[in-house]
């Protein structure tokens, strides 16, 4: 308990003494986040939150932590760093997103080949339970990408990214040691003191940006803890399930990211333009549009992910699908609402002006007779 605590206290200042330099030099060298017509933001901000995220984690991870009880953390570092240095690079020159995948393809090959991280049981969804090897592989290869992703792609309002991973990291993190596994409860709660540093620089109005760097390392680790957490609750891996619905509670933690970029990416295959091609059609856009600030926006779409947890949570002894089920019909429905409450608000405005312009008709009819 004694690591734990000076492992989160040494990323938590760690970040918040690096940062301040770290604005100084990209100032200095003019690495910026430009401002563009996809993005929210109108000032040049640096964009190299990630650096301090990763060395607060990773020096207090060394100082701190004691991975006797993490088969292959070797292998998770060493994929862990390939991610940061690839997020990096584009966050001062700008990779393709084909590039980028296959530094991703190779991090989560790297884990999933060389480690016992990887999805071995459905838990009786879909009615499956254990897997083939290769069949596991490639669905914890998809999950690693697709959860790093979503984290990436939930980077666009001041504190909104942090925030969730915040409170994802928290939540594990928890379980994790409710669990007796103080190994990965010290990684989740590092992470989070790291997490909760920056974001004293990244609230509105933000001072610096997480970028590629810091976006993919947090979702890469929040997409191993999803599976070990997943993992570890499956009947093979001990005598007692201790979640019975173990992946619609991991579901609900990641719920508004994954939500979010599954609802992108089939909006825009439908509209027949790349999955990768960035627009402003993401729900925090959508809250932006009905007039929410980047505070309040952090702060709706982070309570709707606690109170997700909090319903699955509720849900826990229920069986997997059923649980899966629920999460994401509740995630479909709370989805729209932005959508929903902005059209209204539109139809609302449409209404009034014509109600303006058959008054002003009236008006000028009026003066006419009158004449």
């Amino acid at each position: 308990m004694i690591s734990t605590i000076l492992a989160v206290v040494s990323s938590f200042l760690i970040a918040i003494f690096a940062i301040p330099s770290i604005i100084t030099v990209a100032k200095l060298k003019n690495l910026y986040d430009k401002p563009e017509e996809r993005k929210i933001h109108t000032l040049k901000i640096p964009r190299l939150g990630g650096l301090a995220i990763f060395v607060a984690f990773s020096l207090a991870i060394l100082l701190f932590g004691d991975f006797k009880g993490i088969e292959g953390a070797q292998f998770i570092g060493a994929a862990l760093i390939m991610l940061f240095f690839g997020g990096l690079k584009d966050d001062i020159i700008i990779l393709s997103p084909l590039k980028k995948l296959y530094t991703q393809l190779l991090s989560a090959g790297l884990v999933t080949y060389f480690t016992n991280i990887k999805i071995t049981d459905l838990h009786g969804v879909f009615g499956v339970n254990e897997i083939p090897l290769v069949a596991s592989i490639s669905l914890s290869m998809f999950m690693i990408i697709v959860i790093t992703n979503s984290v990436n792609l939930i980077d666009g309002v001041d504190g909104l990214a942090g925030s969730l991973s915040l409170i994802m990291s928290l939540t594990f993190g928890l379980y994790f040691y409710d669990a007796a596994e103080y190994d990965w409860a010290l990684i989740a709660f590092t992470l989070s003191g790291a997490i909760l540093g920056f974001l004293f620089f990244n609230f509105s109005p933000a001072k610096i940006f997480m970028g590629d760097a810091g976006s993919l390392t947090v979702g890469f680790l929040l997409s191993i803890f999803t599976i070990h957490f997943i993992e570890s609750n499956s009947p093979s891996f001990g005598s007692i399930i201790r979640i019975k619905s173990a992946p619609g509670l991991a579901l609900a933690i990641l719920v508004v990211p994954l939500y979010d970029t599954l609802r992108v990416f089939v909006l825009r295959s439908l509209n027949r333009t790349s999955p990768f091609k960035a627009d402003k059609n993401h729900l925090h856009h959508w809250l932006i549009k009905n007039g929410q600030s980047h505070k309040q926006v952090t702060l709706i779409m982070s309570l709707v992910n606690v109170l997700f947890i909090l319903i699955a949570i509720a849900l826990r002894d229920n069986p997997a699908y059923l649980v899966l089920t629920i999460i994401g019909s509740l995630a479909l429905i709370v989805g729209q609402l932005p959508i929903y409450f902005y059209r209204h608000k539109i139809s609302d405005i449409e209404a009034d002006e014509d109600v303006q312009e058959e008054i002003e008709q009236s008006l000028y009819q009026g003066e006419f007779k009158n004449k």
